[in-house]
């Protein structure tokens, strides 16, 4: 990958060959989204921190994708159901569009909006990413819990990332942590997607 940014946030995501574009304060932003872009495809982050910055997309576009952020780590959604979140049940192409001209995919995961038969619908870097991007959140454990604190956090956080191995254990959900005695972080905020 390579990233856009400006002051506020990381504004364009490519894939494949290209140079980083940033001067100034963005720089940080690239950096970090490389660190978590990184983290992210081995595994060990289910979320992303570093700001983006959607200033250059429509309303409408900008609707899409607020939504396209808010279906979890590890599930998907239909473009019909992101119509229909957003007040247009009958948009479902627009919805499409908007997803394709995502200007950072990954960041705003529109590799999590599928057809509605199931079928994985078109990606701007290809069928072949969104599949391996898919694959690898469905096999990556979304919460990781400290056996000698009891406190469970999304993967990623910096909490998380000091638990030694021995004292890792892996939850599906913050109910099945919480009803061992374990509770949510409070820098990374787990909480169902229920809740």
């Amino acid at each position: 990958f390579h990233v856009e940014a400006t002051e506020r946030g990381v504004s364009r995501l490519r894939y494949g060959r290209g140079h980083d574009v940033a001067t100034g304060r963005a720089r940080r932003h690239v950096e970090q989204a490389h660190e978590e872009l990184a983290q992210y495809l081995a595994g060990r982050r289910t979320f992303f921190t570093v700001p983006v910055d959607l200033g250059g997309v429509g309303e409408f576009q900008d609707r899409v994708l607020t939504q396209a952020r808010a279906i979890p780590f590890g599930e998907v959604s239909s473009y019909a159901e992101v119509a229909r979140r957003i007040g247009h049940p009958r948009a479902s192409r627009a919805v499409g569009n908007a997803l394709g001209a995502n200007p950072v995919p990954v960041l705003v995961p529109c590799h999590r909006v599928i057809r509605g038969d199931g079928t994985w619908g078109h990606y701007a870097f290809g069928a072949a990413l969104k599949t391996r991007l898919l694959e690898l959140e469905r096999t990556t454990p979304l919460l990781v819990g400290c056996a000698s604190t009891r406190i469970v956090c999304r993967r990623g956080c910096a909490h998380e990332q000091r638990i030694g191995e021995a004292g890792r254990v892996v939850f599906a959900s913050v109910a099945d942590a919480t009803s061992v005695g374990y509770r949510p972080c409070k820098v990374c905020r787990p909480r169902d997607h229920a809740a």
